[in-house]
């Protein structure tokens, strides 16, 4: 009688259980909810618009590369409410492999001069012009042979509210030397504490004697001094700043692959991120076109070859 009655009893214990189970779940994803749609309505209110403001749907038909891993289109964009008829300023190949939760990135210099589908010889940025993020991911795929499953289209003022929400006293960036021309906010040289609008001058900035390879080179770097001082961002800060974001950047990746993918990249046992520059050293040449200004005439092959053995190392 009495193993019966103990029995009885664990019974009756185990639906009590699931019940609070039940409950600390859903107030979880209650309280992100609540995080992430303040975060939205921050923005929104920084913007000084509404949230029925409509984002250009793209059609984006990638996939998985022909390795596994899952490659992001980042592209970057001051016309937020205009992408179809801009270039992008940034063009950026973030790869992450899920089986060891790390990622590489690899930037293409806007100036490269590839073949684009259906329209010829152009500068790579003026793909996205012609015909969006997915004639960009044509374009990629036909020159270098590697597939992208997802895309994100990035207005610069989001990257702005971004560093400010994540980083309150800023980023620590070494700046190199005075930059005042062209930016919306000068620089002075030396160590020193950057918030979202001085940062991005500092990304953006090209007009010295090494233009844009300077720029892509202080893009690279500032993404690893964000993941490098990352410390103290957790999960749980991530819905109310994916919400920050949000107004500010049109992409097809899920929240549920953006909070996985998110998780790994917050990791502290994950070390650097390697980067790649294409085109890389001595595989370009640097011609005037007709229409087109100054290019970079690339060695696809070469560009290629060392893109693939990137990611795959």
């Amino acid at each position: 009688m009495r193993a019966d009655r103990h029995q009885y009893k664990k019974k009756r214990r185990w639906p009590s259980i699931l019940l609070v189970i039940l409950l600390l779940f859903g107030g979880g994803i209650g309280y992100a909810y609540f995080q992430y749609k303040q975060g939205v309505n921050q923005s929104l209110k920084n913007l000084n618009i509404d949230n029925k403001e409509e984002k250009v749907v793209y059609t984006f038909e990638g996939q998985k590369d022909q390795y596994g891993d899952t490659n992001i289109l980042l592209l970057g964009s001051d016309a937020r409410g205009e992408e179809k008829s801009s270039r992008s300023d940034t063009i950026m190949l973030v790869h992450f492999n899920e089986d060891k939760g790390t990622f590489k990135i690899t930037s293409i210099m806007r100036d490269s001069y590839v073949n684009i589908p259906g329209h010829g010889k152009h500068k790579i940025n003026s793909a996205f012009a012609l015909g969006g993020p997915e004639l960009m991911r044509k374009t990629i795929k036909q020159n270098f042979d590697l597939d992208l499953q997802y895309f994100a289209i990035a207005d610069f003022q989001g990257f702005v509210q971004l560093i400010d929400e994540a980083f309150p006293k800023g980023v620590e960036m070494d700046v190199e030397k005075k930059m005042s021309e062209y930016v919306d906010v000068p620089l002075e040289p030396g160590l020193q504490r950057l918030d979202g609008e001085h940062l991005l001058s500092y990304v953006r900035f090209r007009h010295d004697a090494v233009g844009d390879f300077g720029r892509v080179e202080r893009q690279q770097k500032t993404v690893q001094a964000i993941k490098d001082q990352l410390t103290g961002f957790t999960i749980a800060k991530l819905p109310k700043l994916m919400g920050v974001v949000s107004p500010y950047v049109n992409t097809n990746i899920d929240t549920s692959d953006t909070l996985f993918m998110a998780k790994d990249f917050l990791a502290k046992d994950r070390g650097s991120i390697e980067t790649l520059r294409i085109p890389i050293e001595n595989s370009f040449t640097e011609p005037r076109i007709s229409g087109e200004g100054q290019v970079l005439d690339i060695d696809v092959k070469k560009n290629k070859e060392a893109l693939h053995q990137f990611i795959t190392k």
